[in-house]
């Protein structure tokens, strides 16, 4: 009887939260997504699977400390070091759009230093070492396949990039009146920070509403965001010159794109 009745609970979790993924968050009246194009970023940050608990946890598996800045928290991997973290999180994004696309040659970032960090590259065995304060490329590994190094790329990657060369990488977007989903509001630095469109909507007037997600410091599970001036996760696009967020305050020109 007792595990039936706990599966009845699960049941009844399941159901109260109801939102599997990103496309199931709802609208604030009058609203409607903006269609996004069949394979495009867009559309693949829309039907990201959202965990059905709504905990944030470490890279460690405990509780993070602030469970109030959360919406909802994306089901995707943070691994098992403190490396994740906010720029991080925006890379794993786009890099799990390329990676599931079968967009080998597309998968690459730049470190900090400038260097190219290719998943192409590092299939065929490249690796990368510091040496007297600059990255080098080294093809000392034999040539591999698999979801394991991928994860493994990306640590490298995590490991040597950061707000400031992600900043660099991205085009600036001049308005936030078209804004789009995968869009990046970001501050390059130490400290820096930034966070994720996940998806856009407007109303018959044309006025926008996005939504966030992001990771912070220690690594943690990426999470939709909350809107801390709204009863919705939703934010305005027209919130003048800086953008309240639960946990960092972004001024003008933090908006990029890819």
């Amino acid at each position: 009887m007792k595990p039936f009745l706990f599966m009845l609970l699960a049941i009844a979790v399941t159901t109260t939260y109801g939102q599997q993924k990103v496309s199931d968050i709802p609208l604030p009246a009058g609203y409607t997504r903006i269609t996004q194009e069949r394979h495009s970023f867009g559309e693949w940050l829309r039907n990201c699977s959202l965990k059905s608990d709504k905990t944030v946890y470490l890279y460690n598996g405990t509780p993070k400390r602030n469970q109030q800045a959360q919406y909802a928290v994306l089901d995707m991997p943070v691994g098992e070091k403190d490396l994740q973290q906010c720029a991080d999180a925006v890379i794993r994004l786009r890099a799990e759009y390329l990676y599931k696309g079968g967009r080998t040659e597309a998968i690459t970032f730049k470190a900090t230093d400038g260097t190219q960090i290719g998943y192409s590259g590092w299939l065929k065995g490249d690796r990368f070492v510091l040496q007297q304060g600059k990255l080098l490329r080294k093809r000392i590994a034999a040539p591999a396949q698999g979801r394991a190094q991928f994860e493994k790329y990306l640590e490298t990657v995590f490991s040597y990039a950061g707000t400031l060369s992600l900043s660099r990488e991205l085009k600036q977007v001049p308005s936030t009146k078209n804004i789009q989903a995968g869009d990046v509001f970001i501050q390059g630095g130490s400290p820096g920070h930034a966070v994720i469109v996940m998806d856009v909507a407007e109303n018959r007037s044309g006025k926008k509403i996005f939504l966030l997600a992001q990771s912070y410091m220690p690594a943690q599970n990426i999470h939709i965001l909350k809107n801390p001036a709204a009863a919705t996760p939703w934010y305005d696009a027209d919130f003048g010159r800086k953008l309240y967020t639960p946990e960092w305050v972004f001024g003008d020109g933090a908006l990029k794109r890819w």
